[in-house]
Parts: C-alpha cells; structure tokens; sequence
C-alpha cells in the first residue's frame, strides 16, 4: 500500500498502564482544535479504551445538546482465522481499508495500540510518520526500550520491543522511502528530585542517540484523567463544559497536553489550517 495523504500519529508500546489511550485522545482532541480534519483508529477494540472514550463523548453531547469536536472513528479488530497466513492478510486488508476510508478527507489519523505484540500492532508502527511511546518514569518500564545492568546501570542491548521499531523503520524505509520519528513521553514523573529520577533521565539521554528517539514531558498521575474518561472529555474541553475556573492542577495537566501536542508539531507535517488552536 503506497503511503496515506494525511500524517498517521501512532501511540504505542507493549506494555499496558502507562497511559496511551488518554494520550492518543487527547492529541487527537488537540490536533481537532487546532483546526485539523482527524480521523483515528482503535485497534484494541476487546479493550476497547479509546472506543468507550469516543462513545462516552458522544453520549455526552446527547445529554447535553452540545457539540465538541469528535475525530471519524473506527475500531479494527484482529483476525481470528485459524492460519497465520490468512490472520496476517485479513488484517493488513482491514487496516488499510481503515486507513483508505480515513484518507480521503483527514489530515491527520490517530492510532491506539494494543499493549501487546501482534502482527498488527507491528503493522500499524510501519505505517507512523510520528510513533509515540508512553513509559512510566520507572525502570520497569525503561525495560520496554533496553535492558539496563543492575550494577553499573549501563545499557547491555536494545529491548524486543525497540528492536521492532528497528524494524519497523526499515520496512518503512523499503516500502515508500519514508521515516518513523519516534517520540518517548515521560508519564507520572516524580516532583521529587529523587537519585532514581535523575538515574532514569541520565539513562534516557543516552538512549536518545543510541535508538534514535527524543523525549518529552507526559502526563502526570492526577485524578482528572479518570474522571474525564466517564464523560469523554478531555483537559482541552473544560474551559467549555465547566463554569467555574479551572484548578492550579487541571491547568498543569493542560499544560502537559500541550506539551505533547508542541512535541508532535503537527505544523511541521502539515501546515496549519485557517484556523487558531483553541
């Protein structure tokens, strides 16, 4: 398949908890409001998180005779044919029909990944222009990009699940000439300076120019996000729904939504439509 008209933002990693199904809604609310045509794609529809948030939105909207933007949904389930052959090309096909479908009429298009290895998950990562990685500030998580010696925290190799990045950039590459920027968020960093934080952050830094990626800021461990997924808001849509003025917390949080978003620069992939961010 030859290479989407709009730029494909894929959030994904193997592990689950680390907050990237509310991160993948939140930008796709973002990029919305920043005056882009989004689509997005749910391929853990048994999960089902950015699914349920999308229909949360939408029932909220109902119940409150109001509008919010809401990206062109559609949740791709895995195959469940009895050969791998068969399983490998269902699932390319409905995919690409997902991704053809999204095409036509969006600028960009968002995909949530399972926190699992599949045929695909690693699909869908060969197709990113930018890949987004949620970790939690913790080395349980910094397992996900490289095994680290316990002793002298020195990095002994690349993690299985960066090596299929690896590989997934090279098939990029072989398919349409094109690149994977790879972005690693930084979830529920400490607001303690703590010898672990700083161990973590020196270990990411060297990281960055062995596996290629940069970093940024996540999202925090705060109570809004939960409560905000029963109504299917999001941080960037309380200043519409909500009457009295925002807490110093749900401010920071915003605040770290836009980080995510600056750190994308969808600007830089696409240029922005007439339209100011909200």
């Amino acid at each position: 398949m030859s290479s989407p008209s709009p730029k494909i933002i894929v959030f994904g990693n193997e592990k689950g908890g680390s907050g990237k199904s509310t991160a993948a809604v939140h930008a796709a609310i973002g990029l919305l409001r920043m005056g882009y045509r989004v689509g997005s794609i749910d391929l853990d529809p048994r999960q089902g998180t950015f699914t349920r948030y999308i229909a949360n939105r939408r029932t909220w909207m109902e119940r409150n005779v109001a509008h919010l933007p809401c990206p062109t949904h559609i949740p791709v389930s895995a195959s469940q044919s009895s050969t791998i052959a068969l399983a490998h090309d269902e699932d390319t096909a409905r995919l690409n029909a997902a991704i053809l479908t999204l095409a036509e009429n969006h600028d960009f298009i968002v995909i949530d990944t399972p926190g699992t290895d599949s045929f695909l998950n690693r699909l869908a990562h060969s197709y990113a222009d930018v890949l987004v990685t949620p970790i939690n500030d913790s080395f349980i998580d910094l397992d996900l990009l490289a095994r680290i010696d316990p002793e002298t925290l020195e990095i002994k190799a690349p993690s299985i699940y960066s090596d299929m990045v690896f590989e997934q950039r090279k098939l990029r590459m072989q398919r349409d000439r094109g690149t994977i920027e790879w972005i690693v968020m930084r979830n529920r960093l400490s607001h303690i300076n703590a010898r672990n934080k700083q161990d973590i952050a020196d270990l990411m830094e060297k990281l960055e120019k062995r596996l290629h990626f940069r970093t940024t800021p996540g999202f925090g461990e705060r109570v809004i996000f939960r409560e905000l997924f029963l109504k299917g808001l999001t941080l960037l849509d309380l200043h519409e729904t909500e009457e009295d003025s925002l807490s110093l917390s749900q401010v920071t949080a915003r605040q770290e939504v836009r980080s995510l978003l600056n750190a994308i620069d969808p600007e830089k992939l696409i240029p922005k439509p007439g339209k100011g961010a909200s």
